[in-house]
This record gives structure tokens, sequence and C-alpha cells, in this order.
């Protein structure tokens, strides 16, 4: 179970294991999922339409853009901005984690609320998301302009990168998009927690004893399902976040097609209704609603199974 369980037979994990099982998911999630991201993002920051009509994009569907972005960058261009990727992903799992089981566990101890709750799991999730997206946004900005940039680079390495954006944008160029990351962080790592407990509970009413007894698949499951319904309802401020991180970046985007200046959330929504239309708001929903599947599928999948050996280890020392 993700959250603290007031069970006696519940998991008894330590919070340095609650921190080192939530790396290691986010560790293996990112390397697995890497390919969708850098897509995601190519369809997110193309202002032309998704569309073979449009004669002016670059990109207009996921098979279409592999194949050229094979052709023209190599294979190695689906990783793209993996090193501050990881690094990202590393960090951001260990802090949500740990900090989903210690707030559930207050919530638990401090109030009349039952810890399982969905609206209980819901704050929770949203809560320790933005706390963890305030730990490593910076590197998140970092992967953005790695994974963006097309040929020739503008960044060679993570060092020349943070050396150059600091010295040509100042230090708030690593908080760029912060405020549409944060409103949008906070629904969707609530829903993502929220749903994979209610879709569980589900799964639990509607299989048979037999299909009970796979509970790795069950995870990964109902991971998945948590996944894409929390991406679909909080898809737009993502995107938003993608156009505003990118600001001042404008000439490394230049072979992709035409580039925006935005001057803040407010802007870049009126300028993508304006000259996208509402369709706008969900360019590169199908690559990341499958990223959303397999990488919440994977997350919870990675974190429940290393949390499980932590606990077997656990219950062996004890026994000794």
């Amino acid at each position: 179970m993700v959250g603290y369980d007031p069970k006696p037979d519940g998991r008894n994990n330590t919070r340095f294991q609650v921190a080192v099982a939530g790396s290691v998911s986010g560790l293996v999630t990112r390397a697995l999922i890497s390919p969708f991201d850098v897509i995601k993002i190519r369809f997110q920051l193309q202002h032309e339409r998704l569309s073979r009509r449009d004669p002016n994009a670059k990109y207009h569907g996921i098979l279409q853009a592999i194949r050229q972005i094979l052709r023209e960058e190599g294979p190695t261009a689906f990783w793209k901005g993996h090193i501050p990727a990881q690094i990202l992903s590393i960090g951001y799992g260990a802090v949500q984690f740990l900090s989903f089981e210690m707030l559930t566990e207050l919530v638990h101890r401090g109030s009349v609320y039952d810890a399982r709750e969905f609206s209980v799991h819901f704050v929770c999730g949203g809560l320790s998301a933005c706390v963890a997206t305030l730990a490593v946004h910076p590197v998140d900005v970092l992967r953005t302009r790695f994974a963006a940039q097309g040929e020739p680079k503008v960044y060679n390495t993570l060092r020349h990168a943070v050396g150059t954006m600091y010295r040509n944008e100042g230090p708030l160029v690593f908080y760029k998009g912060l405020t549409p990351t944060l409103i949008a962080i906070f629904p969707y790592a609530g829903l993502q927690f929220s749903c994979y407990s209610s879709l569980k509970h589900m799964y639990e009413w509607a299989m048979p004893a037999e299909g009970k007894k796979n509970e790795n698949l069950k995870n990964l499951l109902c991971g998945s399902g948590a996944g894409v319904i929390s991406k679909t309802l909080t898809y737009p401020l993502d995107l938003f976040k993608k156009r505003l991180q990118v600001g001042g970046f404008e000439h490394a985007r230049a072979a992709f097609g035409q580039v925006r200046k935005y001057k803040g959330l407010v802007d870049c929504t009126k300028q993508v209704l304006q000259e996208e239309g509402t369709l706008g708001f969900f360019k590169g929903l199908s690559p990341s609603l499958l990223k959303a599947a397999l990488s919440t599928g994977f997350m919870f999948f990675w974190y429940e199974l290393f949390c499980n050996i932590f606990h077997c280890m656990n219950k062996t020392t004890s026994q000794r």
C-alpha cells in the first residue's frame, strides 16, 4: 500500500528505505519512458498544428516524429537531457514518496480522518508533489532545455548549460514556469495518488479470487489508469509550463518552426487560444497519455516492489 497503513501487519519501512524506493522507482521509470517525453515536449513546443495539412508543421504524428528525429538527430536524441532528467527523477521520487508517507501518517495521528480516504490521498499527494517540485524545479528547466534544442546544440554539457543560462538570463531562469507547474502538479499528483488507491479497491472488488494473487500486475494496471486520468484532466497546464520554460531560448527553436514570446501564464493562455484554438491546449496529448500510463504505472509498480522487498528484509532481520 502507498501511504501510511495503520494495520498491525502494515509495512514498517524506515524513512530512508521509503526515500530509496522512491528514488529507484524514479530512476528506472525515467530510463524507460524518456523517448515519449522527448516527443511530448517537441509537440508541446510546436506552434503549428499537428497535422499533415499544415505545410509548416515539422511534426504531425507520433510515428512520423519518431522517424524524423531518428533521421535528423539519431537514436540518442530520444535521451536528450537524460542526465538532468535522471537527477530530476531520483530527487523528485525520493522527496515525493517520503513526503506522502509522512503526511498521511500525520493525518492519521493528528486528525479524525482515515489516512486511506480519497480526499486525504488527494491533498497529501498534491502537497508532497509541490514540495518535490520546489526541490527539483531547476533541474526540470534544464531537462526541458536539453530536450527542446535541435542541431547544432546550444548547450553541450550540463555544466555549460547552467553557466550559459545563469550568465544570459540570471538566477531566476531556473524557476521559469514554476507558477503553472505548482498549479498543475497539485491536482495532477493528487489525482495520481487518490485514483491509484481507488482503482486498487475497484480492482479487488471486480477481480475473481485467482486474479487477486498477482499484486505486481494490479499495481501496474492501477498506476497506469491513474496516470491517464490525472494527465487528461490537467494537461493544458503542463503545456503552458513547457512553453514558459523555453522563454529566452527562442533561437534554439528556430529549426522547429515558429517561436513565440510570453509575458506570463495569462499571456501564454491567451496567445495559445487566439493562435492555435482550444485544441492547442492539448498538443502532444497522445504521446503524453502513453507516457503517463507507462510512467505512473511503473512509478507505483517499482515503488511498491522495493518497499515490499525492504519490508521482507526488515521482518527477516527482526526474527533473528
